[in-house]
């Protein structure tokens, strides 16, 4: 396929993309326009985990701390001075942040610099451990982080949470947001980083062999994907309006991880899908949590029923789809154009 066709292409998609946005903008209901928000939120937040677990090879459960971070930050300097004062009852706020009020986009800026801060001073000790040891250590690192937030009522207003942020995060800002974290991804990917990121990937021993500072690379990737991981914390504070230290658990790590799992171990198409899916089955798996008649059996209220569904559909799509849906394979228009070039060419041979 031409260069000028898939340009074409990708400037129709697009802008089909901007007048569904204007579209939903102006018509959609609250609650439908909460889930595409969440659908942007999360593919940032799958992005940023896919880009340290499936392009490097790094298996971190930390992803909620470093959204903690962003989101209490963002809550911190998004609240009007008036608001602090009347929120924080059990200690005032510390003087140097009681008056301070930024803009939306800087704030959510310095949210994701705070993470990315955090996630390098937290990357430094232990990116020389691999496998599980990580993983364990990073969920570690993201249960301190919780619990110092719990304590640190002068800055987090402990465990009362904050309440109130301005809900600046639209539409528009999220999906920008997106954008920028798909566009930003996908040029570091395609950079001599980027290989050097899947060198050491499929094989740290080799990479370190030929020279590569694995470390430094490791370190990098980590911290990256802090910061993205900071801006998606940052969006859903000023999307939901309220946060609280119980928000932050390992159950959210785990969805993320999910939805990174489900599209696809090193492709962001994944990310991208498996968030749709993830958060759409997640919300209207909401409705059998509700009592409802199976024929002439009543099934009372049951709490939780909607995530062990949901982990059962998970189960099915690892089972059958072991690499995800997307494998580590990309969108792209000449994958299209070869699939129905070969569909057509297999239904002329069948004919024949």
């Amino acid at each position: 396929m031409a260069k000028s066709t898939t340009i074409f292409l990708s400037c129709i998609s697009i802008f089909i993309l901007i007048v569904f946005l204007f579209y939903a903008d102006k018509h959609f209901n609250d609650y439908t326009l909460r889930i595409i928000n969440l659908i942007a939120i999360n593919a940032i937040l799958a992005i940023s985990l896919n880009l340290i677990y499936g392009f490097t090879g790094m298996f971190s459960l930390g992803h909620a701390g470093f959204m903690a971070i962003g989101s209490y930050v963002c809550a911190i300097l998004l609240l009007s001075p008036e608001q602090k004062e009347m929120m924080w009852i059990l200690e005032p706020i510390a003087e140097p942040l009681s008056h301070l009020q930024l803009p939306f986009f800087v704030a959510v800026v310095v949210s994701g610099l705070c993470a990315a801060i955090i996630g390098l001073l937290i990357a430094l000790p232990i990116l020389r451990l691999g496998g599980d040891y990580l993983g364990i250590a990073t969920l570690g690192f993201a249960e301190i982080i919780r619990i110092v937030i719990t304590n640190a009522t002068s800055l987090t207003n402990g465990s009362l949470g904050i309440k109130g942020i301005p809900q600046n995060a639209t539409l528009w800002w999220n999906y920008g947001w997106l954008a920028f974290t798909v566009l930003f991804i996908v040029l570091l990917l395609r950079s001599n980083t980027g290989n050097v990121l899947r060198a050491i990937r499929d094989d740290e021993i080799a990479a370190k062999t030929m020279g590569i500072n694995a470390f430094f690379y490791r370190s990098f990737s980590f911290t990256v994907g802090a910061f993205f991981a900071g801006i998606g914390g940052a969006l859903m504070a000023a999307l939901i309006s309220t946060i609280d230290p119980k928000m932050f658990n390992f159950l959210l790590t785990f969805n993320i991880l999910m939805i990174v799992v489900a599209g696809g171990l090193g492709s962001i198409t994944g990310s991208i899908i498996g968030s749709i899916i993830i958060t759409v089955m997640l919300e209207w798996l909401r409705i059998i949590e509700s009592p409802f008649d199976l024929g002439f059996i009543h099934i009372p209220e049951t709490p939780g029923l909607r995530m062990v569904v949901f982990s059962l559909l998970l189960l099915v799509i690892i089972l059958f789809w072991r690499k995800g849906l997307m494998g580590q394979r990309e969108f792209s228009w000449n994958g299209i154009y070869s699939f129905l070039i070969r569909k057509r060419l297999s239904k002329y041979e069948g004919k024949l």
